[in-house]
């Protein structure tokens, strides 16, 4: 069975992508875990805007999924474009060796365009144009979207957020 991959980025200071590895006998129980995270009348994790404790709360729930998180560190390309096109054909290339079958990404209208243009070309540059499917999903549909927010918000906050979710964070790709 093949990988499902759920995206999304911070810009803060550049960009970093995070891609939430979710092997399809985790897909529903990780799912249960994150929509029992929610708060009364929460309709989505955003990490951003969760307080300190409950921060740490749900770090430590998707340490104990067994998902594995690479990130994708662009921050060292000033030219955010490049840097999204460069990070989204990096990660197909990757993608492609795991031989995964499906990757959902954040939706964000204003890349949508150019994200399924760049998408297009790297799924055929790899091979895998009938074996990787990709989407774009709102985060409220799709709670598997929140790991990869709650990741890419540790990892830009400093080495004391980076620890608490070290545990499910795998490769670190630096691209220039």
């Amino acid at each position: 069975m093949s990988v499902h991959v759920f995206v999304d980025e911070t810009k803060a200071n550049g960009l970093l992508v995070a891609a939430a590895h979710v092997q399809p006998r985790q897909l529903a129980p990780t799912r249960t875990v994150l929509r029992g995270l929610l708060l009364a009348r929460q309709e989505r994790l955003h990490f951003t805007k969760e307080g300190k404790a409950r921060q740490g709360q749900i770090a430590a729930a998707l340490c104990r999924t067994g998902v594995l998180v690479d990130l994708y560190d662009a921050r060292a390309v000033t030219d955010q474009r490049l840097a999204r096109r460069l990070v989204l054909e990096r990660l197909v290339a990757d993608l492609a060796v795991v031989g995964a079958h499906r990757l959902v990404l954040e939706q964000d209208d204003s890349l949508m365009s150019s994200d399924r243009r760049t998408l297009r070309a790297a799924v055929h540059r790899a091979g895998v144009v009938d074996e990787l499917v990709y989407e774009h999903l709102p985060p409220r549909s799709e709670p598997l979207l929140w790991i990869a927010d709650a990741v890419a918000w540790c990892w830009t906050h400093g080495s004391t957020w980076q620890e608490r979710v070290g545990p499910i964070v795998g490769e670190v790709h630096r691209l220039s």
